[in-house]
């Protein structure tokens, strides 16, 4: 789930919000394997002026559900500055029936402060060791849903596609690269209309372990792609649909349910929220 959710949605603002006005974005996926439902994931994101917080989790169900009990949560807040998110904190927690880790990382204009892995990851002869350089100007899995429009383009401009996207997890340093692909028609609940869609690559830097199978395929993986939907009123690009060859099958993320919208009732985001490292709380 690391390598799928920085491509599973990208969110673009520029000049977006009116002083004191939140908007709202809430999005509920289906996540299948191979064909097989394998459970659900929701996003609710925050928006005020430029200041975002973000709530994410993901709960398996069924099979995958009774075999490994997975399930995880995470949040982020930051800012929208430049080209990219400025996240200052973030915190996942994932959940198994028999193992569980907490990750929590502070982070000041894209550079990492902190980070506090629980429990810690165990030494691996063929971990590839983190440098101080692979932890400045990144975006961690969460706030790299954000992702700003490529200059004054149409939403629908191929540009908006090409992009790089460096993420920093706590552990392991990866860009996730995306590319244009084609433009197709979408009709799902919630909107319909033209979306972009984007290939992408999965390009480990560092914190990865490079003798491992997996990560051999994940680099040679030319399967993956990620629909985007634009909103032209807000200038946003969403992602409606994320596909992933795995080892055992194509894994696919996809909206059932999303509503984007400006309300007064959303829950505010403090002056604290977003220059803070509310994850060391």
């Amino acid at each position: 789930m690391r390598l799928i959710m920085p491509a599973v949605l990208a969110l673009v603002f520029a000049g977006w919000a009116l002083p004191g006005k939140a908007q709202t974005l809430q999005v509920e996926y289906q996540v299948t394997l191979a064909g097989l439902p394998l459970g659900k994931a929701d996003l609710t994101s925050t928006f005020e002026g430029s200041k975002y917080k973000m709530q994410a989790g993901v709960k398996l169900s069924g099979l995958a559900k009774l075999l490994t009990g997975g399930k995880g949560a995470a949040t982020a807040t930051g800012a929208i500055v430049g080209a990219q998110p400025q996240p200052a904190s973030f915190a996942i927690t994932s959940r198994s029936s028999d193992d569980q880790r907490t990750v929590r990382m502070g982070l000041t204009s894209g550079n990492v402060d902190a980070v506090e892995i629980d429990p810690p990851l165990e030494e691996k002869a063929d971990r590839v060791p983190v440098k101080d350089a692979d932890k400045k100007g990144v975006v961690d899995p969460i706030s790299a849903l954000l992702m700003p429009a490529a200059g004054s383009a149409n939403l629908t401009d191929a540009a908006n596609c090409n992009r790089t996207i460096p993420v920093f997890d706590g552990a392991a340093r990866f860009n996730i690269v995306l590319s244009y692909s084609e433009t197709k028609q979408a009709d799902v609940p919630g909107y319909q209309g033209p979306v972009l869609v984007c290939k992408a690559r999965y390009v480990p830097i560092s914190g990865h372990r490079a003798l491992r199978p997996s990560t051999k395929f994940m680099q040679d993986n030319k399967d993956m792609s990620v629909w985007l939907v634009p909103l032209d009123r807000q200038k946003l690009l969403v992602p409606l649909r994320v596909s992933v060859r795995t080892m055992i099958g194509v894994s696919v993320v996809e909206a059932s349910r999303w509503n984007f919208e400006d309300t007064a009732k959303a829950v505010p985001i403090s002056a604290d929220g977003a220059t803070k490292a509310g994850a060391f709380r």
